[in-house]
């Protein structure tokens, strides 16, 4: 990989490049230049619940057999001067825990009549819909309609009352969820009355997710076992996904552009090979690749306000350890502060899917290395060139390379 900093004169002209190219045309909403997708967009942003049956797939649930049932968090543009109401509350599913947003209000208008692109997210293996908060709120606030189911019988309530399903029923089912999911959110577009009518645009869908969500968004792409790849998704980024668990014929079968998004310190789902795999592997011919240098598995999700709700009831740190996975490794003393891990997730997310879903073409200056080099000191970048030499070895080979 090429060194991060550079001092020669062709750095220093890249870095006039892309400030050009940021600078080159004016947004709509935001006057002159391009807003910063590390940071809130130009919008405000509204946020709702509402649950989505799949009467494909039954199930029994507490004793009651019925259609597979799904909870969805839904953030989406709002115009700031139609931004009131009371800010949304976000429930961690246990004990009555949470918190509330200090950006999404519950219920707020969103801006009509316009069909805008649409991002599902996908939580982490015993996690929530709202485990990525900052996240799912930015992209809305740039534009961007975004879903996140909780993936019933994998969820933070699911593990904390041991009700969890098996491994393999969860992987089965995620990939469903999703696409359930983007039905729905399609057919509502198409309702009139509904509160998002008028407002996703059914070509401009993107999916990415946590972990297990990070499988989740490749499955959607590429297929798993029997589900067949979704062909309404035109973008991924799997953030620390678990690649691994996808067999190399899935993988390959990806043929939309990929972000993959991971941490140096991961030993959850660590970079080799799971970022490495996600990245070589697809077919596709824009493919990216960002770690972020001192990140560990946990600081691309909510887990230090988990931790301040917590202390906020006096729970000792012995107690907020056990119940928090990696809260030492995110938000102990003398770690990368997990605010520039999200204002990195941030900056990728808006960067790429405004670029792949909305061809956006000022974006492009932030998916590049020489943007990491020069600007992003805590980000090693790549990006995957179609003659890039491991996309056409089989995998004993690619592995034997990687050595």
């Amino acid at each position: 990989m090429p060194p991060r900093r550079r001092s020669s004169l062709a750095s220093a002209l890249l870095l006039v490049a892309c400030g050009a190219l940021l600078a080159a045309a004016p947004h709509p909403a935001h006057g002159a230049g391009t807003p910063d997708p590390g940071a809130l967009g130009p919008y405000a942003v509204g946020h709702e619940l509402f649950t989505v049956a799949d009467p494909t797939r039954q199930e029994t649930r507490l004793g009651v057999t019925g259609p597979r049932q799904l909870v969805v968090d839904v953030w989406y543009p709002v115009d700031p001067p139609q931004s009131a109401g009371a800010f949304a509350p976000y429930s961690f599913q246990v004990l009555g825990l949470g918190f509330v947003s200090q950006v999404a209000r519950e219920g707020a208008p969103p801006i009509p009549n316009v069909a805008r692109p649409l991002v599902v997210f996908s939580h982490g293996n015993g996690g929530i819909a709202v485990q990525s908060t900052n996240l799912c709120e930015t992209l809305a606030s740039h534009g961007f309609v975004v879903a996140a189911p909780n993936h019933t019988g994998n969820t933070a309530g699911d593990a904390f009352f041991t009700r969890m399903d098996p491994f393999s029923v969860s992987a089965y089912n995620r990939p469903r969820d999703v696409s359930v999911v983007i039905d729905r959110m399609i057919a509502r577009s198409r309702t009139p009355g509904d509160r998002l009518y008028r407002i996703v645009n059914p070509y401009q869908i993107g999916v990415t997710g946590h972990s297990f969500g990070g499988f989740t968004s490749l499955a959607v792409a590429g297929g798993y076992e029997t589900f067949a790849p979704d062909p309404r998704v035109r973008a991924i980024m799997p953030i620390a996904p678990a690649a691994d668990l996808l067999p190399d014929a899935q993988l390959a079968a990806i043929r939309v552009p990929v972000m993959v998004l991971g941490g140096t310190l991961d030993t959850t789902t660590p970079l080799e090979p799971n970022s490495r795999l996600a990245f070589e592997i697809p077919s596709s011919r824009r493919v990216y690749r960002a770690d972020v240098i001192g990140a560990d598995h946990s600081h691309f999700a909510s887990v230090c306000k988990l931790a301040d709700v917590l202390f906020a009831y006096n729970a000792p740190v012995s107690f907020v350890r056990a119940v928090v996975p990696g809260y030492l490794e995110t938000c102990g003393p003398g770690v990368l502060p997990i605010e520039i891990a999200e204002r990195i997730q941030n900056l990728y997310a808006v960067s790429f899917f405004r670029r792949h879903l909305t061809q956006d073409t000022r974006y492009e200056a932030f998916l590049t290395e020489a943007w990491a080099q020069i600007m992003e000191p805590d980000v090693e970048f790549q990006r995957r060139s179609p003659s890039f030499p491991f996309s056409s070895l089989p995998a004993s080979a690619r592995l034997s390379a990687a050595r």
